[in-house]
C-alpha cells in the first residue's frame, strides 16, 4: 500500500470571534432546554426526553467551552505580546 501524500499545502486555521461564537452557541443550547422543559410531560409521552436532556448537556459543555477558550486566547495574547517585546527571543511554551 503506498503511503498517501498531500497534492497542495494546508490552509491556514481560520481565527475569529471564537469566545462570542462559543457563549453564543452555549445561551442557544440553554434556550433551547428552557423551551422544553414546560413540556417534559409530552416528550415523557413519546419516550423522547433525551432532546431536553440533550439540550442541558450542550448548555453545560458549552460552559466548559467558554472557559476553556478564554484561557486559550488569553494565552495567545501573552505570548504575542512577549513576541512582540522581545523579537528575538519568543518563548518556547506560552505560560497558560
Amino acid at each position: 500500500m503506498a503511503k498517501w501524500t498531500p497534492k497542495h499545502e494546508a490552509p491556514e486555521p481560520l481565527e475569529g470571534p471564537v469566545v462570542a461564537t462559543i457563549t453564543g452557541g452555549t445561551i442557544l443550547w440553554f434556550v433551547l432546554f428552557l423551551v422544553q422543559v414546560p413540556f417534559y410531560g409530552w416528550f415523557d409521552d413519546r419516550d423522547l426526553t433525551w432532546w431536553v436532556w440533550t439540550c442541558l448537556a450542550g448548555a453545560g459543555l458549552g460552559l466548559i467551552g467558554i472557559w476553556y477558550v478564554r484561557k486559550r486566547d488569553a494565552a495567545l495574547k501573552r505570548h504575542a505580546a512577549a513576541t512582540a517585546a522581545a523579537p528575538g527571543e519568543a518563548p518556547e511554551h506560552p505560560a497558560p
